[in-house]
């Protein structure tokens, strides 16, 4: 006769996040996006609609934007991910955040940190052009305002001379 299978409450989890090891032991059922901030302490990654509409919580995931509130932490088990704090060492900006700053596209802020991931998840070879980047940026919504700066900023990151249009992803 089998054993009967008891429900699995809690897993042990290893993962990298923005470059360092992480071991934990995690309810099954919490969110990437709970992990990261409540455990982890990362609150740049942003919880908004909780249905992967908003793209607020979007981390980097072996290398895709992915929403961190729509993947539990043990499906990260083996992964890497990066959040918003691992763009760019302590105490500076990546250049993708320095467009931001410059061009003001920054508004309440709340939703930046999703855009400036999805972002460095991507190849800026392959989004050129404003009616791409906003093809791009249409999983991101920002409440504040419209979205020129942000796309100012993008293009300014982006553009041929700049050291994130040569490093093959977004610019970290």
């Amino acid at each position: 006769m089998p054993a009967a299978l008891e429900p699995v409450e809690q897993e042990d989890i290893a993962l990298e996040v923005n470059g360092e090891r992480v071991e934990h032991r995690v309810p099954v059922r919490r969110l990437l996006a709970d992990f990261l901030r409540d455990d982890l302490g990362l609150t740049g990654t942003h919880l908004g609609c909780e249905h992967g509409v908003c793209g607020a919580c979007t981390v980097v995931m072996d290398g895709a934007a992915v929403r961190s509130c729509l993947i539990l932490a043990v499906q990260a088990d083996g992964r890497h991910v990066s959040t918003v704090e691992g763009l760019a060492p302590a105490g500076s900006l990546s250049d993708l955040q320095e467009a931001f700053r410059a061009c003001h596209a920054l508004q309440c802020g709340f939703c930046t940190p999703g855009f400036l991931m999805t972002l460095h998840a991507e190849d800026p070879a392959e989004w050129q052009g404003e009616d791409r980047i906003r093809e791009l940026l249409s999983g991101n919504l920002c409440r504040c305002t419209g979205y020129s700066t942000i796309v100012d900023a993008v293009k300014a990151a982006w553009a041929s001379d700049s050291p994130a249009a040569s490093s093959g992803k977004g610019g970290a």
